[in-house]
């Protein structure tokens, strides 16, 4: 049986300029799972008020980032794709796409269409699942393949942050780093807004919400509680007591975000005397706008003006040998 496997990740603008920034941010902050709010409100906020105002600067942090191969995101998507072909068995080919910009997951779902493959797998590069992201994909997924009759089998792997190969992958890749050189740990995650953790928590959300995996209810798919979760794991492999390292959220827009908020806890850990700080980013498979540039230089900057020293990024899993490899086992397990 044919078999197709798709790796997805949140996309990248085409080039570094004004005019591809403002595509790809149109593109992104207009889909109604990113920004959740009505529709008509969303396209005035949008269209009229962020990307007029945000264009400009977002377009200098890409500079930041891009390099003479382009977006990492893009480029290193395709070495770890070249790199799966070569571990997966002969009967599998692999894809790669782009939630928004190019390749796009829509024009890579119409080639699946024309081609003789019965099984499709999908991994969105997101180890823990949100709705803005891998609840994205799902819904754009579901939308175009819903009519099609001859795929008789299609998985789309949710979120792979308790796989003992995504763990093994992402320690591997920590131990690249002498962590008993640094005073302190932390574990920093892509922020959400709280209305979105809302509607996994129907009823309220708690300043101290102890929301875990463990509670089906709405644990298992509680992004707060996955990222905590994460931590632990890592941790615990690591050898690292609780109080030697932190949980943040970073990239927040406002106040009304997921906390503890990195930043912050970056000025606490320098101010407190702290000079030697690691910084941990496991909602990031590859690097990107929030580690190399938020983290690596926005945030390196804030520690040494609050009286640190050095501020280290443990680099994302890219597009290593031993992260393909974990991939093999990932898409290959059941679930």
């Amino acid at each position: 049986m044919k078999k197709a496997i798709v790796l997805v990740n949140v996309g990248t603008p085409k080039k570094a300029d004004k005019k591809s920034v403002k595509i790809f941010l149109r593109q992104f902050l207009n889909d109604k799972r990113v920004i959740d709010i009505p529709f008509f409100f969303r396209l005035l906020l949008v269209n009229l008020i962020i990307i007029p105002f945000r264009v400009s600067k977002s377009t200098k942090l890409y500079q930041k980032l891009w390099t003479e191969k382009g977006s990492p995101i893009l480029y290193y998507l395709k070495s770890l794709s070249v790199k799966l072909q070569k571990i997966v068995p002969e009967n599998e080919t692999i894809f790669y796409a782009m939630r928004y910009g190019e390749p796009s997951l829509i024009s890579v779902l119409e080639k699946l269409k024309i081609q003789d493959f019965k099984e499709l797998i999908f991994l969105p590069l997101f180890p823990q699942y949100a709705s803005s992201t891998t609840g994205s994909i799902n819904e754009l997924i579901l939308k175009e393949l819903s009519n099609n009759q001859k795929f008789t089998n299609l998985k789309i792997i949710n979120q792979f942050y308790n796989h003992r190969a995504f763990l093994n992958a992402f320690v591997r890749q920590i131990q690249k780093y002498e962590i008993s050189d640094f005073e302190h740990v932390i574990f920093s995650y892509h922020g959400l807004p709280i209305r979105q953790i809302n509607k996994i928590h129907p009823k309220h959300f708690e300043k101290n919400c102890t929301c875990s995996v463990s509670m089906p209810e709405h644990g298992k798919y509680c992004y707060k509680a996955t990222c905590y979760e994460t931590t632990r794991l890592l941790a615990q492999i690591l050898n690292l007591s609780s109080d030697m390292y932190s949980v943040g959220f970073q990239s927040r827009l406002d106040k009304n975000w997921l906390y503890p908020f990195t930043d912050k806890i970056i000025i606490e850990k320098a101010q407190s005397g702290i000079k030697n700080l690691l910084i941990i980013s496991p909602s990031f498979v590859t690097d990107c706008l929030e580690t190399l540039v938020e983290i690596e230089y926005e945030y390196r900057n804030i520690f040494i003006e609050n009286g640190g020293k050095n501020l280290t990024l443990v680099k994302s899993l890219n597009d290593n040998t031993f992260w393909a490899e974990a991939i093999n086992e990932i898409i290959h397990s059941p679930f």
